[in-house]
């Protein structure tokens, strides 16, 4: 752990001591002020930031590196979603509240969505974990609201417009905060937002000059296109019949069937290791005694490119079979590495970094796929492989950032400033962080300072992963 991400600390109160922990929440103002967060100065000796993308390329996939590294050099926001990172090491030399929460890790406006819960209603929330870790809650408010200064240059905002869409996350972060630390226990544990309660609040009078009747449409129209997206959609899309059999379609390099990859796997019998690690992974859900994965069998499995971060990552889609063929189960099994934030924190305390992943996933999460689990893959060479295995489309939803106009961007910072705020009430200690944040705007504004700062960060290095790219360095393929 660095010298700059360890912070003095008193001993915490127990937890029902709530003037205690509030006692604690202020104290960490001394030792860290709100003001000390806005300051953005690389450091003298800061790693170059492609040689830390060259490190990381090391454990993927080699034939994806440049898939990713494409899908990076778009612009200096997908540059951004790729370089968690680089991130990572930067935060490790910033001043640290000593709150600590589980954090998202890669907590980017585009890993927040709707997704179908358990009890099937549309809710949104946090939906990318690959890089959970415990550690200073302001990290994932910094990532968070750098996220949306970049975007917003990258769409032409202007000064004004992206001024007011940073502070308007970090203000909804705080004030969301402040409610959780005054609400009964169980109400700020049950604390979620679903898609009934945002239309409602879009569609309310009070809030017709926030929200113009084209936001109300988009938003609409991300919701009804959510609730398409299930095993069936999937289904129709990915899945032809040869000679009676089920199979996924192919579209190298982003989706190769299992058998055109039996050179490439370092897995001896792939299917036959599928089975194995279902039935083993099934011990990972809740209620695995009689969880409806049993009613389903292996049909056929893929590798399939995901995301911009990930690209590179082992990831699997398995198509499952219930009772027909019209009762079909997508489940995504994506490889779990050590969390970026791990060589910067406390070393992660679970030996699977799959189990890490939806551990910290169901603690962030009001409400987790009924589907999430992990296991270990043991291949060729005794090599062993963490995955964490989730279904593969459940009503997904998503703000598309290409096409964001800065009023429904302030919107939806507003909402991603409160869901990261539930999640960290949850993992975290809501009464200290909410005493540390105040009733003032000291923090949003030292957030927005960094997030200005950190986005000329951001586009120095684009720029230079970009030359890395124009002078062999680097390989790059584009439009995959």
């Amino acid at each position: 752990m660095s010298d700059q991400a360890q912070s003095t600390t008193m001993t915490p109160p127990a937890p029902s001591d709530f003037d205690g922990r509030r006692a604690f929440g202020r104290a960490a103002r001394i030792r860290t002020p709100r003001t000390s967060h806005a300051v953005w100065s690389p450091p003298a000796d800061r790693a170059d930031p492609v040689s830390l993308l060259e490190e990381q390329a090391t454990s993927r996939v080699p034939d994806l590196v440049p898939v990713r590294h494409g899908r990076m050099m778009v612009s200096p926001f997908t540059f951004y979603r790729g370089a968690a990172l680089l991130m990572a090491a930067d935060l490790a030399t910033t001043p640290n509240s000593g709150l600590t929460v589980q954090l998202c890790g890669d907590a980017h406006l585009s890993n927040f969505g709707l997704f179908g819960s358990a009890e099937r209603h549309l809710v949104f929330d946090i939906n990318d974990f690959d890089e959970t870790h415990p550690g200073p809650f302001e990290w994932d408010v910094k990532r968070l609201v750098a996220s949306f200064e970049i975007a917003g240059r990258h769409r032409g905002f202007d000064d004004k417009d992206r001024r007011a869409i940073i502070l308007a996350a970090g203000r909804a972060y705080r004030e969301r905060m402040l409610a959780a630390a005054e609400s009964t226990v169980l109400d700020a544990w049950y604390d979620h937002l679903d898609v009934d309660t945002m239309q409602a609040w879009l569609h309310d009078e009070r809030q017709a000059e926030r929200a113009a009747k084209r936001q109300v449409k988009t938003f609409d129209a991300v919701v009804a296109k959510a609730l398409t997206k299930d095993s069936m959609q999937a289904f129709a899309k990915l899945v032809t019949t040869d000679g009676g059999q089920m199979r996924i379609i192919g579209d190298p390099p982003l989706i190769v069937p299992v058998e055109d990859l039996l050179d490439d796997t370092d897995i001896d019998d792939p299917e036959k290791a599928a089975r194995e690690i279902l039935a083993s992974y099934r011990n990972t859900l809740f209620a695995s005694a009689r969880h409806p994965l049993s009613e389903y069998t292996y049909v056929h499995m893929a590798r399939k490119v995901v995301g911009v971060g990930s690209v590179g990552t082992r990831a699997w889609i398995v198509l499952m079979r219930g009772r027909d063929e019209l009762d079909p189960l997508f489940l995504q099994a994506k490889e779990a590495q050590a969390s970026v934030l791990e060589r910067f924190l406390e070393p992660c305390e679970y030996d699977n970094q799959g189990e890490r992943v939806v551990r910290g996933q169901r603690l962030m999460q009001a409400s987790s796929d009924i589907f999430l689990g992990w296991q270990r893959v043991r291949g060729e060479g005794r090599i062993e492989r963490d995955f964490y295995v989730r279904q593969l489309h459940d009503w997904k939803g998503s703000l598309d950032a290409e096409k964001a106009v800065p009023r429904g961007t302030l919107l939806y910072a507003w909402i991603c400033g409160e869901t990261l705020a539930r999640a960290h009430g949850r993992s975290g200690d809501r009464v200290e962080i909410a005493a540390y944040l105040g009733k003032s705007d000291a923090f949003e504004e030292s957030i927005a300072a960094f997030a200005e700062a950190y986005a000329d960060q951001n586009e120095a290095d684009y720029q230079a992963f970009t030359a890395a790219v124009a002078d062999g360095r680097l390989r790059a393929v584009h439009g995959l």
